[in-house]
């Protein structure tokens, strides 16, 4: 989910949710790098879309904008390789990572940093499992648990676990227009349908032209901020720009921030069975 990315593929909150496979889809692939290629969009004041802004269509709807960013961000299957720079109180840690997932249940992630090597998560139909190689053993997170930092990151484990897309879990109510570091943005109130929501409110600056997120806050009912997602750079693949650099904070830790980079992205390529299995787990 990050937008709604779920961590599990790292994009806890940026709504990468994954979607049922659809038969004859063809896998999309993209090989990370230091240096944005020529299809790649940076962070605000790279280049735009060559298609027709959403100015020259007309003002579209709060739905409309929101069935958008769905629609950039949804996958039927992805793996790829991932990196988690954490920087906290004037600490910083990396973690490495590879990560696989499909449909809108199954996912899987191994880290491979020194410190981390051997740690595994499995998220299978909506419950999250955590393999420890310290103690050799398969843990299940659940209860206050999720509300834990995950890797002590910006992220909790709640965060990850999110299976729908944004217009299944809220209503929209479009705000306006503003400039969010140069680029021209609708700017999108999303109200929770449900009060289990973890995040009862979002506001987003969506961009004009390519229609991704650039930034996004997540609130409490109160309207206070509780996280922030900056999008810091995207890539296009297949046919839509695909964040694969973004920034969160979780505003209740004091200096804190969590940059998230994706590389070597495969989308909608079959994966195993095996792969999303408690056995892959303590293998």
């Amino acid at each position: 989910m990050l937008v709604g990315v779920s961590f599990f593929v790292f994009a806890p909150v940026v709504c990468l949710v994954a979607q049922e496979a659809t038969p004859g889809s063809g896998a999309a692939s993209a090989t990370g790098s230091s240096a944005p290629s020529a299809t790649e969009r940076g962070s605000p004041g790279g280049a735009g879309s060559s298609g027709p802004s959403a100015n020259d269509r007309g003002t579209p709807s709060a739905a409309e904008l929101l069935a958008r960013v769905d629609a950039n961000e949804v996958y039927n299957s992805i793996t790829y390789e991932g990196e988690m720079i954490i920087e906290h109180q004037g600490k910083r840690f990396v973690k490495v990572f590879r990560a696989a997932g499909r449909g809108n249940t199954d996912s899987y992630v191994e880290f491979l940093n020194p410190e981390d090597r051997g740690t595994k998560y499995l998220k299978k139909e909506g419950r999250l499992y955590v393999y420890s190689p310290d103690t050799e053993s398969v843990m299940l997170i659940s209860g206050h648990l999720l509300k834990e930092s995950m890797m002590g990151s910006d992220l909790s484990y709640e965060d990850t676990i999110d299976n729908e897309t944004l217009s299944a879990r809220y209503t929209p109510t479009l705000l306006g227009r503003e400039q969010v570091e140069g680029r021209d943005c609708w700017v999108l109130e999303l109200s929770a349908k449900k009060r289990t929501e973890s995040y009862p409110k979002r506001k987003l600056w969506i961009d004009v032209r390519t229609g991704e997120v650039r930034s996004m806050e997540m609130l409490a009912l109160s309207g206070a901020k509780l996280k922030e997602y900056r999008l810091i750079r995207s890539q296009r693949i297949g046919g839509r720009d695909f964040p694969v650099e973004f920034q969160m904070r979780d505003l209740l830790r004091k200096d804190s921030r969590t940059i998230f980079r994706m590389r070597n992205v495969v989308l909608d390529a079959p994966i195993p069975d095996s792969v999303f299995s408690l056995r892959n787990l303590r293998r």
